[in-house]
Order: C-alpha cells, then structure tokens, then sequence
C-alpha cells in the first residue's frame, strides 16, 4: 500500500464530524495480538530540541477475549473507559499507527432505531468487530 487517508475532523463535508479508527502496533507479536485498536480524535506534533513528533490522540478499545469471535472468524473489541466513565484516551507517536481499521458494531438480536446514522455507530455500540475482510491488507493483519 502507497498511502492511505486517516481523518480526525470535526466536520466531513459540511456534516458530522469524521474519526477514523486505526491499529497500533503493539509488540512484536503476530497478527492482532501484536496490535491495539485506537480511534484517532486529533492529529498535532510539538518539538523539542528542533526534533518534530507528530501525535495523535487516541481513544483506546480493548479485545474481549483471547481468540477472534468463533462465527465470524473477526475480533471482537470494546471501548475503554476511565473510572469516571469517559473514554479513555492517549497519546501515540504516528509510527506507531500501521494502518486504517474498520469496525462493525455488534448490534445482538435487536434492530436498529429509525433514524440510526452511521455516524453516530463508534458512539452507539458497545462492541464492534474488527472487520479483517475490509481489504486484503486488513485480512493479513487481524488474523
């Protein structure tokens, strides 16, 4: 893969806004146990002694279980939470961040409300897959 666009903005095209999510690498681990899985929030460097470190500031979801989910084959994660409730969030170097992810909420045995955006879906579930069949890069990775 060339390139590849990561968005953190508060408005996508004169609409809501647009948080892209994205693996972390982790450890040197294989495939998704190696990796985290972060929602980038924003984009920003700094310098110290004339060195530039670009950042971004991540919401953090953890894997629930030790093995992808066994009817789909997919990892299952959730959002984490501080003890007050709130995302929890960090700061990660960008040559941390491997590649784009797609998440895919676990919605169970319920429908989805009219009016349901898809905007509002990293907002609104409480766990999502980890979508290994976006692309071929995503199925080499998320095993």
């Amino acid at each position: 893969m060339r390139r590849e666009r990561i968005r953190a903005t508060p408005s996508w095209r004169s609409g809501p806004g647009r948080y892209d999510c994205v693996f972390v690498n982790n450890n040197e681990a294989d495939g998704f146990r190696g990796l985290l899985i972060a929602r980038v929030r924003m984009f920003f460097s700094f310098s110290d002694d004339n060195i530039l470190y670009p950042c971004a500031l991540v919401e953090w979801f953890s894997p629930v279980g030790n093995e992808p989910d066994t009817d789909t084959g997919m990892w299952i994660v959730e959002p984490d939470f501080d003890p007050d409730g709130r995302r929890s969030l960090g700061i990660i170097h960008l040559d941390a961040i491997v590649r784009a992810a797609h998440l895919i909420g676990v919605s169970g045995e319920t429908h989805l409300p009219i009016g349901f955006k898809h905007t509002d879906a990293l907002d609104a579930f409480a766990a999502f897959y980890v979508n290994k069949y976006a692309d071929h890069h995503s199925h080499e990775i998320a095993f």
